[in-house]
Parts: C-alpha cells; structure tokens; sequence
C-alpha cells in the first residue's frame, strides 16, 4: 500500500527527522503566515484523529505538537521548523468540535485560504483513524482538496488499536476510495504513533515529496 524505498533512502529521513524541530507560530489569520521561503508539508483530519501524536512522532518528541483530549482545539495554522530545511503544518481539525459554528467556520476557512494559495505546499497529508476509515466528513474534505487541486496522500493513524491483518485491509478498501480522485496519491500509509508503525515510511516518503536533502 506504500511507495518502496531503499535502505538510504529511510536511513536520511531518520537522520532528518531526527535533528531539532521547533514552533515556528500559531497563525490566526492568513496575514499572519510565515514567509514561504522553505518546502512545507501540511497535516489535516479529522478532529481528535492524532494529528499532534502523529507529528510530535515523526520527530521524536513528546510536547512539539499539543497534543488534546478536547476535538477541535487547534484552531489556527501552526507551523514547526525541521533544521531550518523544512516545515511541518499542522492544520485546524475539522469535524465535530465543542466551539460555536461561527468559530468552527472561522478556523475552518482559515484551513482552506492555507491550502488554497500557499506556493510552498508541496503534500497534504490527510489523517484517517484506521478503526473508521472513510466518513462522511472525510469526503468533504477530499472534495476540497480535489477541487483546490492541492496533492494529497492518505495516513491511516492508530493502526496498533486494530487486530492483526485489519490495517491492510482498511488500507485496500481506502485506496480503492480514491483510485478516481484527481488529486490523491495513489499510496496509503498505515501508522501507529503508539507504535512507531509506519514512521519510517513516512518519512522517507516526506522527504522525497518535498525533495530536501542533508
């Protein structure tokens, strides 16, 4: 279900991934953003999907991305600078939220104004619990991100909460979802933050999309 990489090439992302990563800023409008002066690659999902398990994982650290047991608490773009060479985005959650429709919608749209004029972004990486797999919601999003014609690549998270088996399973029916979606890439990545499933992989495959080198 996952791109094929070579020893070096997992190797490099290892060494990448595991050099400082920092908060960047937490931006609330999209005058607030960041220069784009490095390659970015940004995390979207459902809210309470692991988004910041998910992040504070591929770097090594516990405390990087807040991690919350309340959905729909990142409410702004929050941008994490990897060794000066690369951006991580963690995006709004969207989905179920305890906060008003007006600031659900406000925190929502800002997502989207991201997405849809960042010159930088080079990958979405759009987060689905692998116990679910595609909701409703989740359709919504990929609609906006086809219609934004934005790439994007599925991670199914949480994969050590499955049986034996399940993860592959969840990963075919979900490829077979998107097969005719413009904008999908055609490779799904199954993972554990838990676990450290799939990390490597997905590192590696962050570190060719974005083609940064050490």
């Amino acid at each position: 279900m996952t791109d094929e990489f070579t020893p070096e090439e997992l190797e490099q992302a290892r060494v990448l991934f595991a050099r400082q990563a920092t908060f960047v800023m937490g931006c609330a409008k999209i005058e607030q953003l960041p220069d784009p002066d490095l390659p970015e690659i940004a995390f979207a999902g459902r809210s309470n999907v692991g988004k910041s398990s998910l992040i504070n994982g591929l770097v090594g650290m516990h405390k990087l991305a807040r991690a919350s047991n309340e959905p729909g608490r990142t409410r702004e773009v929050n941008f994490f600078d990897l060794d000066g060479k690369l951006r991580l985005v963690d995006l709004p959650g969207y989905g179920w939220a305890k906060a008003s429709k007006s600031t659900v919608k406000k925190f929502q749209d800002l997502g989207r104004d991201y997405l849809r004029g960042r010159v930088t972004l080079k990958r979405v990486y759009l987060l689905i619990d692998s116990r679910h797999g595609l909701k409703s919601v989740d359709t919504e999003a990929l609609d906006a991100l086809d219609l934004a014609a934005v790439s994007y690549q599925i991670i199914l998270t949480k994969a050590d909460k499955l049986k034996k088996g399940e993860g592959e399973k969840v990963a075919a029916a979900t490829l077979k979802a998107i097969a005719k979606r413009p904008a999908a890439f055609p490779a799904v990545i199954v993972t554990s933050s838990e676990k450290g499933e799939g990390m490597p992989e997905l590192r590696a495959e962050i570190m060719r999309t974005t083609g940064v080198v050490l």
